[in-house]
């Protein structure tokens, strides 16, 4: 049964109340028309726990009409699911080995995203029904027209009935914070050059909103496909151009200093830039002013307009499709000037910019460090747009793609469900874990069902569906609490049956007012009250079926012992641990990955080593990799179905770890490490070299910190490791593209040290209720 986890008392019986009464009004309507009107009882029988499967059993997330069509599109699995069974419960041996392979394939498809995961077990109810007595393959059309009947009906009445308010898309959510970003970046680029407080509060919201802890699960972008894996990758582009718009915004404001020479800095804090007057009749040389006047340079400002434009054409591309290209190439063509103009002239001459001989314009390290942030900007902003346009127009996407960025553009969807399959068939996975620990309970309590004739074997089989957990401990407290709610039930059921005996009349009338109310009580109560008035249940639709005796509630009494027992057994053998874990371990793996990259990529700088892109340096490929896996597991801990009857009462949570933002630290090692490493690649001096690979060093330290600290069982630190920037003054006897990329590298460091504190306060923050330092 569906939980309403989270939701106050009065709130949760009034979505649990309207979902109880759609499943009430179509399950009661399709068991009388085939029992009392066309005295079909085996037709009655599949309508009304087809309705029980996809509409109590399931947790298909999302509005009414979200999961009609989830069910309308699962329809012929379901028939097949019927055909399977029927005519392989005629032999123990086939019934036990159908029940092996497609418990384990359903419980396994739950790879496919949050709302297969959450149809997993209806549909492995439908195929359990037709497992046991009676074994007649000649009742099978029967059986089919019952089923129809019951989704067709299921279907109509989530469309149409108690039509439940949607929940901004994910889609939407990006787009919305894309027009915040263009916001912050247009208050950037003019004057006054800075965001106000309502503006950073805007930014940390939007990207708050994108978090999927924050997201409805239906709308959560973690399929496998192109669209989906397209969408996730634009939200976390837009989370990054948020951040690091925010950081610009906070850089500190430097003292306004006295008339230098073109280039030079007048002392510590003390920064010139082009083309501005220093005082009354005191004007610098070409090129060259004083205080916080960088955002005058045409080329900055051209990038953060470029950025504002691009992020209105990826709202608009995400609500109404429409293509962005124009407006992503003049980004880069922005951002390639302010490159050049950064660099120097061994870069513009390089690009042919500027002649060969002329005298480039020398900056300060302040501005070289604004010029770094603002390419980040930039890269982020490009990164966001080209996932847009990939996860709308898909294969149809005009805008050129970076190599390697987007591995998955190219693949057919096929492919990508291998890939997603693939990646989790292992011992690591929890869907692995899950399927493995489903199918083998399943296939015991078949085989002892056919083996010793356990009578109602289906109530043993559905115990083990309905109160098997991922961990040990959830398991044995939930199955206590169902075999006291189990027992409180059985001795009512027991009641009724002794009092009203044959009387079948009595038990239709009682059906409909006790399926209302075990719908509506039991998913807000939690399982112990699930199972009881499930208990009652099943006695009132027996009942009606064959001649009702007291041994009934026996028989229900003795199935969910079996069923528990078992279920507990294989909980304990097959990995009694859940996804968080899991996801614990795949990103502590790339934060280790993304120190290597950092330690190797300080390095190049300090020597000045041309690497190309495409190659990269040591150890790109593996955090390739380590991205990959973690995306996967990401999307793994987004799909894990909730507990079935909502959180156990007193069950303490796991904590709420910004994961979002560990990927935001490998993406963004990733792509700052290949644009550090653009050609040319200017050596710097001993001082700027043994700097920059000290700070690299103390970074990947601290990812090492933050990677061992996500580990099972223990804390992460809070107190972020500081950088010590020499802000060194003078490159006189450097390379002239030496100070761009020294101040590249720092401010590619500072940020990815943002990201880290970002996950190292996310337990804290969601503890608290409140978010995190830079509001995520």
């Amino acid at each position: 049964m569906r939980g309403v986890p989270g939701a106050r008392p009065a709130a949760a019986y009034a979505a649990s109340g309207r979902r109880a009464l759609r499943v009430t009004l179509v399950a009661a309507a399709g068991f009388y028309l085939f029992r009392y009107g066309f005295e079909r009882p085996v037709a009655a029988t599949y309508a009304l726990f087809t309705v029980v499967a996809l509409g109590g059993l399931s947790r298909i997330p999302g509005t009414g009409r979200q999961r009609a069509e989830v069910v309308l599109r699962l329809l012929p699995v379901c028939w097949v699911l019927v055909i399977v069974g029927t005519y392989l419960s005629v032999r123990t041996w086939s019934a036990v080995v159908g029940m092996l392979v497609v418990g384990f394939t359903l419980a396994f498809a739950a790879v496919g995203g949050p709302r297969l995961a959450g149809a997993a077990p209806g549909l492995q109810l439908l195929y359990i029904l037709p497992s046991f007595p009676p074994y007649d393959p000649g009742s099978l059309g029967d059986r089919l027209i019952g089923t129809t009947t019951g989704a067709v009906l299921f279907i109509a009445a989530e469309a149409l009935l108690f039509r439940e308010p949607g929940q901004p898309s994910y889609r939407e959510r990006t787009a919305r914070a894309a027009l915040t970003a263009e916001r912050c970046a247009a208050g950037l680029a003019a004057p006054p050059h800075a965001l106000t407080e309502a503006d950073v509060r805007g930014a940390r919201e939007a990207g708050q909103a994108l978090r999927p802890s924050n997201v409805p699960e239906a709308e959560r972008p973690a399929g496998p496909g192109m669209h989906d894996r397209a969408l996730a990758h634009t939200g976390l582009a837009a989370r990054t151009l948020l951040n690091r718009l925010a950081q610009l915004s906070a850089e500190p404001e430097p003292e306004p200093g006295p008339e230098t020479a073109p280039g030079t800095a007048v002392g510590p804090g003390q920064d010139t830039a082009p083309g501005v007057a220093v005082g009354p009749g005191q004007e610098t040389a070409p090129g060259v002013a004083v205080g916080r006047r960088w955002e005058t340079e045409p080329a900055v400002t051209a990038v953060l307009r470029a950025v504002a434009r691009l992020a209105v054409a990826t709202a608009t591309c995400l609500r109404a499709g429409a293509p962005l290209v124009t407006e992503q190439n003049a980004l880069a063509e922005a951002r390639a000037r302010l490159f050049d103009v950064s660099a120097g002239p061994a870069s513009t001459q390089a690009r042919g910019s500027r002649p060969a001989g002329a005298t480039a314009p020398g900056f300060p390290p302040v501005v070289l460090r604004r010029h770094a942030a603002v390419l980040e900007i930039a890269d982020a902003a490009l990164a966001m747009g080209a996932a847009a346009d990939l996860a709308i127009r898909g294969r149809h996407a005009s805008v050129e793609l970076p190599v390697g960025r987007f591995w998955y553009a190219t693949s057919r969807a096929p492919v990508l469900w291998w890939h997603r399959m693939r990646g989790h068939a292992g011992r690591r996975s929890v869907f692995f874990q899950n399927a493995v620990r489903m199918a083998l309970a399943l296939t015991a309590v078949r085989l002892v069902a056919g083996v010793d004739t356990l009578p109602h074997g289906f109530w043993a089989m559905l115990a083990t569906l309905t109160l098997t957990r991922t961990t040990l401990g959830e398991t044995w407290s939930t199955i206590r609490l169902a075999l006291a709610g189990t027992l409180a039930g059985a001795l009512v059921s027991a009641g009724i049956l002794i009092l009203v005996g044959p009387d079948t009349a009595v038990y239709a009338v009682l059906l409909p007012v006790w399926m209302l109310s075990a719908f509506t009580v039991g998913p807000v109560r939690g399982v112990g009250w699930a199972q009881g008035l499930f208990t009652v249940l099943v006695a009132l639709v027996f009942a009606q079926l064959a001649q009702p005796t007291w041994r009934l509630a026996e028989a229900r009494i003795l199935d969910v012992l079996v069923g528990s027992a078992i279920g507990v057994v294989f909980g304990v053998l097959a990995w009694p641990r859940g996804a968080h874990d899991e996801m614990r371990h795949a990103g502590a793996e790339l934060l280790r990955r993304s120190a290597e990259i950092v330690v190797a990529t300080s390095a190049a700088v300090a020597g000045g080593a041309t690497v190309a892109v495409q190659s990269g340096v040591p150890g790109h490929r593996s955090l390739e990799r380590a991205v990959v896996l973690a995306e996967s597991a990401y999307a793994q801990l987004q799909s894990e179905p909730p507990p079935l009857g909502g959180r156990t009462p007193g069950a303490r949570l796991p904590p709420v770890m910004d994961w979002q933002a560990t990927l935001i630290a490998g993406h963004h090692t990733l792509w700052g490490s290949a644009r550090l490493l653009e050609p040319p690649c200017a050596a710097l001096g001993p001082a700027a070299a043994e700097s920059a690979g000290a700070l690299g060093d103390r970074v990947a330290g601290r990812m090492l910190l933050v990677s061992a600290a996500l580990d099972p069982g223990q804390d992460t630190p809070a107190t972020p490791v500081p950088l010590i920037d020499p802000a060194l003054a003078s490159f006189a006897a450097e390379s002239p593209g030496a100070p761009r990329r020294y101040y590249a590298t720092v401010a590619w460091l500072h940020s990815l040290m943002a990201d880290l504190t970002r996950i190292a306060h996310a337990d804290r923050a969601s503890e608290a209720g409140a978010p995190g330092p830079d509001g995520r």
